[in-house]
């Protein structure tokens, strides 16, 4: 597992795929400058009148839809049609659903764009498959990640997309088998938009457009080891976020094939 990652991770330094990100007003320095410490190149792009342009020459696209506005919902429609209209792979990260009904219905219409990685947490995830509106602390999971992998299932037959639930551990669902990732910090919890980074960077790895499985699997596992790995010298979360980036930056064969800690099996519903 780590040697694809590795391979992925090299592939993803010497293609330096333009990632565009319509994403939330909270995330977009953290989210930009972790992309530029991988190894990829963000672009924040929330104006109707350029998403073509710009969707036409990024490798994928990413929209997070924490901060809404009647005009930025409009954007996201508009850049997850023509994305999966031109085969540009897309991320949907579902900040906050569950908690409003405009919220609800813009996530509606986005799943309809058949996106091709979805990545929560667990409060939304489990809103996604049904809807309700939840009852959660705003955009914060109030549920272990392991009490949201029957939505993920569910949600996953229903739309096709690659489902990922982050928390104490990730899950990837595919079709065919489900991905558990054991990097990660609580520390992390204590930093806002680090969810947001995740999503960010399984866009990054999408850019290889080679396995969309596989680079959605990096992306998840490389954020959530940077976290681990940032937390060892850390002495809150001021400094966590400072030595994030440094472990994007610096990440090498040796460390990935030592620290990481990731278990696939088949689906069993």
């Amino acid at each position: 597992m780590s040697h694809s990652i590795i391979k992925q991770l090299e592939e993803l330094k010497k293609l330096n795929p333009l990632v565009h990100n319509i994403t939330n007003l909270v995330v977009m320095n953290n989210t930009a400058n972790a992309l530029l410490a991988l190894g990829a190149s963000p672009v924040m792009a929330h104006s109707p009148a350029e998403i073509k342009d710009i969707l036409a020459i990024s490798r994928s696209l990413v929209i997070n839809i924490g901060t809404l506005s009647a005009s930025w919902i409009e954007s996201m429609y508009q850049a997850a049609s023509y994305a999966t209209s031109i085969g540009c792979p897309w991320v949907l990260d579902p900040v906050g659903a569950g908690i409003s009904t405009l919220r609800n219905g813009a996530l509606k219409h986005l799943l309809s764009l058949q996106p091709t990685v979805i990545r929560g947490n667990a409060s939304e995830v489990l809103a996604l498959a049904d809807f309700s509106l939840a009852t959660t602390k705003g955009v914060d999971s109030t549920a272990p990640s392991s009490s949201a992998l029957q939505a993920a299932l569910k949600l996953q037959d229903s739309y096709k997309s690659i489902i990922c639930i982050s928390g104490e551990i990730d899950y990837i669902v595919s079709s065919k088998e489900i991905i558990e990732i054991h990097n990660g910090h609580i520390l992390m919890t204590k930093v806002t938009g680090l969810g947001c980074t995740s999503s960010a960077l399984i866009g990054a790895f999408l850019g290889l457009r080679k396995d969309t499985l596989e680079e959605t699997i990096a992306g998840v596992a490389v954020l959530s080891l940077a976290g681990e790995l940032a937390a060892k010298t850390a002495k809150g979360p001021g400094s966590l976020q400072m030595y994030l980036l440094d472990v994007l930056y610096n990440l090498d064969t040796p460390t990935l094939q030592r620290e990481l800690s990731i278990q696939r099996y088949g689906r069993r519903d």
